[in-house]
């Protein structure tokens, strides 16, 4: 396998470096403590204001028995923030004032996954605040409380367990009601009156996804993190104890020609085992010495379930000195686990031994108020999520897996009609929709798009273009020389004694694939270490010395120890460029041409080398590609990775990266990365940019904001700083990869992937916002998902056909792959870079790496 293969899989799964938890195992534990210490007041029934705790170094400050706190300041900013609503870009910028769309290209209709709302409420809707004395966690409870008085309330009424929708004024603006629970607890509810809300109000968008949340659990679907899954119906895979329950991911927003619900399908794949029962097999597998270290790293960073309320955590960390037993405040009176989910869920804990798991609540309290503290969860209730990287690396299971989830464009949009139909028909669902005025479109919507031409490339003194449908050109490519390759004189290739022959036969191939691509190869110091990570590392510093150009290193197995600790010592001891192989990689005779040519092709790019480019017809332009990672192994510090090219072709690039405090501003670090780049920038052309346009990936859900008022400020500070009066042309473009939006194109009857190249700039996209999709790669399983670019600040005078056209011929300019890639070339380098960092390096490369591609 190598650099490229590696990552890749590496980059499927979660960074999970061994991490010392205090405490001892179950079996060593003699004595516990029969409660916490409490300090402070309540916060809600089941938390606990201050309660120390092992399982961090500074104590678990506040505990909850795997519940959290809702408030309308949470809720009401969980949904802002999924959208970024109420941020207008577009409106600053004069050029696509009237209108944003290109003409440019053939034109193509198009399916997508948006159905549109013909009808919907036209009269005025009340919001009020709910809040209820004493704190309720369960939604489910507060609701059923509430509306004990239908009477005073009216049968019309939405609850998200904080707003309350009416669509009849209530009597007085405050309104006092008192309920009782079952256990004859009184309970005091304020209703508050806080909007008056016309048919146009945005916050009417918000009331709509309430009332289609409704439905869905009319539908008796469940709610897992953002999306709701079926449980009724799984498919269950039993060979490999792995069960797949399918759902949707909605949305209703205002796009550019009307309201409208984007759905998609989702999948949530469960284990069917218990976090309890892996740890069981931990045991036994590594014994009481190492149980405790090798708990951490499988468990920490994994997303789990627990079905008694349907809800995803996080493992942050193991509370080795929690069990069942301990005991925390409810209602004044201290109760422990063990009582509290036989009270609240009817479950019995049959394990009163086990640990608890510890999930940091992220989510802000009310009104802003800090985070009210980390939950406790019962191993023996939580279930595992998601795949773990050796299975990934099974071929049955991701076989089986994909014929379940990846749904082909026919199957996708049938399967979203159906449902659709399925709430049409359903009599509670159509009351409930019918009671506001919510009527839906029955089919999906249809919309224009455009089909980009083709691109050219341009490899040395060859000019080809690839097949439209594959975008790829691996065979065109075969055997031609490159743009520009350096020679490699003094390189050194590191190989065991077992796989002497591996090495030699490596070398022989790379002399039949190199001259044709015009790369001048000298013979390597073949360097033999014994297969153990010291031995390797001892014969990297007695070899690598200041006049190596490239050092290669077949490793024996796929232990990401050993690559790490390459990795490490080159980019950051030794400065040199290298690339790794596994030895299993070469075993395969027949495809050892293919495999040498790859690598040939990355330690061309990593000498400074150039593979192929695409004519950009601006000059003096500078791309900018910018994107994060956070490194779990160094306490979830962030890492900031910024790319930028440095001549007219894109083909040679300066990337910094740099290691941040956790919460920091990406663009605080990254700002003396802009200026390293400017610089450089200047000693080659001898003259500033003229142009340029930052691609920044990495934006979360809810960050919109913060790229908007603070990073697009910090890049102009940046540039003005280093440039000083003068000051080019400026774009930001937010370049988001996880979206719902789905399109398909009309073939002989049949629902496909639209070709790469389609654009889509109309009725789908946000009217507030400067923004298009591109659908760039081709995929042969499944649907396609589109790139969606918000340009959220432009001073570059591009009309919006230049503007798509640069940025489609930028996904045409990846170097670690031979056709056509997602995002721009820029944000890859900044990924890869990224995820280099955060996964083996964890300290920022030597300075004198920042012109080459050392890290594809």
């Amino acid at each position: 396998m190598s650099d490229r293969g590696r990552a890749r899989s590496r980059s499927r799964g979660r960074a999970r470096g061994p991490r010392t938890a205090p405490g001892v195992p179950p079996a060593q534990e003699t004595a516990r403590p029969a409660h916490l210490p409490v300090e402070g007041e309540m916060l809600g029934r089941g938390r606990q204001k201050t309660a120390p705790s092992a399982a961090t170094s500074e104590g678990l400050c506040e505990i909850s028995a795997g519940f959290q706190k809702v408030t309308i300041g949470e809720r009401g900013r969980r949904r802002r923030d999924l959208h970024d609503e109420g941020i207008n870009t577009r409106q600053a910028m004069e050029h696509v004032k009237e209108s944003k769309s290109g003409t440019a290209g053939s034109p193509i209709e198009l399916r997508a996954n948006y159905f549109r709302i013909l009808s919907r409420p036209q009269w005025v809707l009340f919001q009020y605040h709910v809040d209820f004395n004493p704190p309720m966690e369960s939604r489910r409870l507060r609701s059923a409380l509430l509306f004990q008085h239908g009477e005073t309330l009216g049968s019309t009424h939405t609850f998200d367990g904080a707003i309350l929708f009416l669509p009849n004024r209530l009597h007085n603006p405050e309104t006092v009601l008192l309920s009782e629970t079952r256990q004859g607890e009184k309970v005091r509810i304020t209703v508050t009156l806080t909007s008056e809300l016309l048919p146009t109000s945005p916050v009417c968008l918000q009331f709509y996804n309430i009332i289609f949340r409704r439905v869905l659990r009319i539908l008796n679907m469940q709610q897992i993190g953002r999306h709701y899954y079926n449980p009724n119906e799984p498919l269950d895979i039993p060979q490999h104890r792995l069960t797949i329950w399918s759902g949707f991911c909605t949305a209703i927003l205002q796009y550019e020609s009307g309201v409208m619900l984007c759905m998609d399908v989702s999948h949530k794949v469960l284990r069917s085992e218990t976090v309890l029962a892996f740890m069981y097999g931990l045991r036994q597998q590594h014994g009481d010495r190492y149980f405790m270290e090798a708990c951490t790293k499988e468990l920490v960073g994994l997303i789990v379930l627990t079905k008694y309320n349907n809800k995803t955590y996080r493992i942050d960390e193991i509370a080795w000195d929690h069990t069942p037993r301990n005991t925390f405040k409810k209602g004044g009176q201290d109760v422990s686990f063990k009582e509290y989910y036989r009270a609240q869920y009817n479950l019995d804990i049959r394990d009163d031994n086990q640990v608890l798991l510890v999930s940091q609540v992220k989510r802000l309290g009310p009104a802003g108020a800090p985070p009210p503290g980390p939950a406790l969860l019962v191993p023996e209730f939580c279930y595992l999520t998601g795949l773990t990287d050796r299975m990934r690396q099974d071929f049955g299971i991701m076989r089986d897996l994909s014929h379940h989830t990846r749904l082909n464009p026919q199957d996708r949009d049938q399967r979203l009609n159906r449902f659709i139909g399925t709430i049409n028909r359903n009599p509670e669902a159509q009351a409930e929709l019918n009671n506001w005025g919510l009527t839906f479109d029955k089919q999906s919507v249809r919309i224009q798009a455009r089909i980009l031409p083709d691109e050219k490339l341009l490899q040395g003194r060859t000019t080809f273009q690839y097949k439209p449908m594959m975008a790829d050109w691996t065979r065109e490519m075969r055997g031609l020389p490159l743009t520009s390759s350096p020679p490699l004189e003094r390189w050194l290739l590191f190989f065991t004694p077992r796989n002497g022959g591996l090495a030699q036969s490596l070398l022989q191939t790379l002399n039949r694939v190199c001259p044709p691509m015009e790369m001048r190869m000298m013979r390597p110091g073949m360097i033999e270490y014994e297969d153990r990570q010291e031995s390797l590392m001892r014969a990297l510093q007695q070899n690598v010395g200041p006049g190596t150009q490239m050092v290669v290193v077949i490793l024996p197995t796929n232990r990401k120890d050993k690559y790490d600790c390459v990795k490490k010592y080159l980019c950051v001891q030794c400065a040199t460029p290298s690339q790794c192989v596994v030895a299993r990689t070469l075993s395969r005779p027949q495809a050892l041409m293919t495999i040498a040519t790859k690598i040939a092709l990355q330690i061309n790019c990593k000498m400074g080398g150039e593979l192929w480019y695409v004519e950009i017809p601006l000059d003096f332009l500078m791309v900018v590609g910018i994107d994060c990672y956070h490194d779990t192994a160094a306490g979830k510090r962030s890492i900031g990775a910024l790319v930028a090219s440095l001549n007219k072709d894109m083909t040679q690039w300066y990337s910094k990266c740099v290691l941040q405090s956790r919460g920091q501003e990406i663009m605080d670090g990254l700002k003396g990365a802009l200026q390293g780049a400017l610089l450089s920038w200047m000693r080659r052309n001898q003259k500033p940019p003229t142009r340029i346009i930052v691609y920044r990936d990495g934006v979360g859900d809810g960050m919109l904001e913060s790229v908007v008022s603070y990073e697009v400020k910090q890049i102009r500070d940046c540039i003005k700083s280093t440039l000083g009066d003068y000051l080019p042309k400026l774009a930001v473009i937010v370049v988001k990869k996880r979206i719902s939006s789905r399109f398909f194109a009309q073939m002989d009857r049949n629902l496909t992937n639209p070709p790469p190249g389609t654009v889509i700039d109309t009725d789908v996209t946000r009217p507030e916002w400067y923004d298009f999709f591109i659908v760039s790669q081709a995929v042969r399983m499944g649907s396609v998902t589109p790139t969606h670019y918000n340009v959220v600040y432009d001073s570059s005078g591009l009309k919006p056909d230049h503007m798509q056209r640069l940025t489609y011929k930028l996904c045409h300019m990846y170097y670690n792959w031979q056709g056509i890639i997602r995002v721009p070339a820029p944000c890859q380098y900044a990924h890869k870079l990224a995820f280099l960092v955060g996964q083996s390096i964890h300290k920022e490369p030597d300075p004198s790496l920042d012109d080459l591609l050392y890290y594809l």
